[in-house]
Order: structure tokens, then C-alpha cells, then sequence
């Protein structure tokens, strides 16, 4: 797909971390941007800086989603792009003790199911809004649209406490397929991106010494993943027409150890 200034993209998540980067890149190349995100401070001073349209979406809520699609549609068009960088974790084991007390607790379920519905059902649920929209626009060189989505390389090496994250990731892995396969006859492409540790607002907090060390464990090169190689993944992923059905790992060789 040719980006250029008659191309419309949606990126969930958008306002900070990948996305950002990802929307930040687009623009370069004259995308009309709409960036979906609860933070609004944020998400408006980007949409400013990139002359595109902030929509403050819960991706969990399908009248909140519905409501982010049409405010973008009304500004800036039927998006031919999505991006889903939207997402969350948390760190909890499956089943533990106490060591002070030996009480022994498991996993809440709202909690695991929290991270399920943001990551995975929230990531499906613009998926399958947003290619509903595309299949209203005439191709241009034979396409109408393409997807990208953000899973991790926990979907396939989740640490310990990963159990809720992991799975979430691993759905999105596990639907890329078969939806890149749904979309096919409609000329609409989807791919996922795993990427590994990176430099996104979650860990820009940790003290210095803690991200070199995190950086330390990548085999080469041995830092934090910068946003912008995330961009330019993804960007590949969308300007590249045999690019489909794909899930690629973005992350030094890394493979995650236990903990």
C-alpha cells in the first residue's frame, strides 16, 4: 500500500509507547491519523502536533469503540489502516503461598479476565469494526485495507506471572491467521508484531540501572527496543502488498527466562 496524504490510519493505544511512534511515522508520509486512547492529555497534544484527530476510546466497550470510529471517519475518512497497540499487564501466579502467613491464594478471575478483554477481545473487537469499513472502499492496487496488531514475545516465552498477559498475546497470535484468511476475498491483509522489551511509558519509569539491565539480557543489540523500530515494522508490514498472515518476533533474539 502507497501511504500518502489520501490514506486514513487508526492506531489504538496511540498516544504514548508504539503507538505514538507508529502514528508519528505514518504522518510522515502524510497519513491522516486518528489516534484511539483513555488519555486524553496525552492523546490530544499528539493529535495536535500531527494535524490529526484524537478519539478517547475504551477497547473494551463496544459503544465507546463505535463512537471512536465514527468521530475519526467524520474528521478524516475511512481509515484503509489500523494498528492496535492498545493493551495492558499485569504480573500475578496462577496459584501461590504466602511466605509469611503459608495462605494460600490463586489467581483472581476478574483480573484474568481483565487482561484478556483489553488485549485480546479488545484488539479482535477493532479488527473486525474496522474491516467492516474498509469493505466499503474501492481497492486501490488491489487492496482495501491493512491491519496490524501488537501481541509479545510472552506469547510464546511468558514469565512467570505471565499466565493472563501470555494468554491474551497468545490469542492474538493464535487469530492472526485465520482472520488475514477471513479478509482475503477482501483484499484486506493482517500481520502481528511481537515485540520484546522495549522503551514504551511502562518501563520508562524504572530507574536507569534496572532498563541496562533488561537491556543486558537481549543477545544483540544488548538495549531496550526503541519505539520508532516498531514503527518501522509495522510500517513495512503495511506498505509491503505480500505481507500477510504473518506473526514476526521484534525483539534481539531474546527469549525470556523464567522470571
Amino acid at each position: 500500500m502507497e501511504l500518502n496524504s489520501n490514506i486514513s490510519a487508526v492506531i489504538t493505544g496511540g498516544a504514548s509507547g508504539l503507538g505514538a511512534a507508529t502514528a508519528r511515522k505514518l504522518a510522515s508520509y502524510g497519513v491522516k491519523v486518528a489516534l484511539f486512547d483513555l488519555n486524553a492529555e496525552k492523546g490530544e497534544a499528539l493529535a495536535k502536533e500531527l494535524g490529526g484527530v484524537f478519539c478517547q476510546v475504551n477497547v473494551t466497550d463496544d459503544a465507546s469503540v463505535d463512537a471512536g470510529f465514527a468521530k475519526s471517519r467524520a474528521a478524516i475518512g475511512q481509515e484503509r489502516i489500523l494498528v492496535n497497540c492498545a493493551g495492558t499487564g499485569n504480573a500475578i501466579k496462577t496459584a501461590s503461598r504466602d511466605k509469611n502467613t503459608g495462605e494460600i491464594s490463586h489467581f483472581p478471575l476478574d483480573k484474568f479476565n481483565l487482561i484478556v478483554q483489553i488485549n485480546l477481545v479488545g484488539t479482535f473487537r477493532c479488527i473486525a469494526k474496522s474491516a467492516a469499513g474498509m469493505m466499503t472502499l474501492d481497492p486501490i492496487d488491489g487492496e482495501r485495507g491493512a491491519i496490524v496488531n501488537t501481541a509479545s514475545v510472552a506469547a510464546e516465552d511468558g514469565q512467570i506471572g505471565q499466565a493472563a498477559y501470555s494468554a491474551s498475546k497468545g490469542g492474538v497470535v493464535g487469530m492472526t491467521l485465520p482472520i488475514a484468511r477471513d479478509l482475503s476475498r477482501e483484499l484486506i491483509r493482517v500481520n502481528t508484531i511481537l515485540p520484546g522489551i522495549f522503551n514504551t511509558p511502562l518501563l520508562q519509569g524504572a530507574p536507569e540501572p534496572v532498563k541496562q539491565a533488561l537491556g543486558a539480557q537481549v543477545p544483540h543489540p544488548a538495549r531496550l527496543g526503541n519505539p520508532e523500530e516498531y514503527a518501522s515494522l509495522a510500517t513495512e508490514m503495511i506498505r509491503n502488498a505480500y505481507f500477510n498472515g504473518e506473526d514476526v518476533r521484534l525483539d534481539g533474539a531474546i527469549r525470556m527466562a523464567p522470571r
